[in-house]
């Protein structure tokens, strides 16, 4: 035995890394993506949002396609449909922005909001609030910080408009793309089969899930409107787009579009109108968004509550505000990518709401047969 041979450590038969090591690693490397994800907001939200409406967009090309019309007009059309949608996003962002913006200066200019707020500071002194408490609210709905508020929603609306001009380029491309993809089974069919399917499943439910929470947000944005218009609560078309808009948004997108027609209520028709405000979008937004909307997505969003809300508040640090509208199929990508794949994962795709996920039946043992032993008659 040599010198070397006692020094030398031999070496471990165990090359691989350690289950502590690896979810290290792990967390690392998400650490990164999230980071530059975050980094590059500005452009991976309008992408993110192109593609949304690309794939929401792309079954217009399906009767073309079977008439046996160039791949170019289903593109165009495509591509048309999306501008409309872009267009009437737009839209209903300025005008709401713009009548926001009046209603404010409006009820600063006159005093109102003054006079209600001192109101509702001496309720807080006898109801037995703190002096900051009192400071906090006297500070939030002060008429300079409404004015600043305004401002800030002036400069949230040009930079969804400068993302909007981004997002109609993309569209161009990726619809035009889109085509050759619809060519992938075809192709890749035999060897790429289960990629496909997956890719194809996460498209039908993300266009399911927008299709079906634009058809319920436009019913409560036309009930919740008229109810505003009838107990006289100012600017109820702009309440009924923030409650089309905010439907979007799991779990506290109704939270979300309560809170200010809520605020303006109390301002210009003290309890009684505010409780009627609360009244009115409770029993609107129970009855549709709780009891009837979840029958027709709970198919296509396999999501657990906890994941749903926790979402929402990850992509809206990551990418911003947009991000809590795309959190639902973000996190649907993301699970796609990296549990589908994976079959040791199946437990975790469990855990996030994957009804599909379960573990294959048990193989059934194998049944031993005894066989009788044959007796010779001098055996007997």
């Amino acid at each position: 035995m040599s010198f070397d041979s006692l020094v030398r450590p031999e070496p471990s038969s165990d090359r691989g890394l350690s289950s502590s090591l690896r979810v290290l690693l792990t967390l690392a490397a998400a650490v990164i993506v999230i980071a530059g994800l975050s980094f590059a907001r500005e452009v991976v939200g309008p992408i993110a949002l192109a593609i949304v409406i690309v794939v929401i967009c792309e079954p217009v090309r399906m009767p073309l396609m079977r008439r046996g019309m160039p791949s170019w007009l289903g593109s165009t059309v495509v591509i048309a449909l999306a501008y409309v949608i872009l267009l009437a996003m737009g839209a209903l962002l300025w005008f709401a922005g713009n009548q926001f913006a009046r209603l404010v200066v409006d009820l600063t200019s006159d005093g109102q909001v003054t006079r209600q707020l001192d109101v509702f500071v001496s309720w807080l002194d006898d109801v037995g609030f703190g002096q900051e408490a009192t400071d906090a609210v006297t500070s939030l709905l002060a008429p300079a910080n409404l004015l600043r508020v305004v401002q800030s929603v002036g400069g949230t609306v040009i930079a969804v408009a400068t993302a909007l001009f981004f997002v109609f380029a993309y569209i161009i491309f990726m619809a035009v793309d889109a085509a050759r993809y619809r060519q992938a089974p075809a192709v890749f069919g035999a060897t790429r089969s289960h990629v496909i399917g997956r890719i194809t499943v996460l498209n039908r439910g993300i266009r399911r899930y927008y299709v079906v929470n634009a058809a319920f947000g436009a019913v409560v944005a036309i009930i919740d409107g008229l109810a505003l218009w009838w107990m006289g609560v100012p600017a109820p078309v702009v309440w009924a787009i923030l409650a089309f808009v905010t439907n979007f948004i799991p779990n506290v997108g109704f939270i979300l579009g309560l809170v200010p027609p809520a605020i303006l209520a109390y301002a210009v028709g003290d309890w009684p109108l505010l409780l009627g405000v609360i009244a009115v979008y409770c029993v609107v937004n129970v009855v549709l968004q709780v009891l009837v909307q979840p029958k027709f997505v709970s198919d296509a969003v396999d999501l657990s509550l906890t994941l749903s809300f926790f979402s929402v508040i990850f992509w809206t640090f990551v990418i911003g505000p947009l991000g809590a509208i795309l959190s639902i199929p973000l996190t649907l990508l993301v699970r796609s990518l990296v549990l589908e794949g994976n079959p040791d994962a199946l437990w975790l795709r469990w855990v996030s709401g994957d009804r599909t996920a379960v573990p294959p039946p048990p193989e059934p043992e194998p049944v031993l047969v005894r066989r009788r032993r044959r007796r010779w008659p001098w055996q007997r």
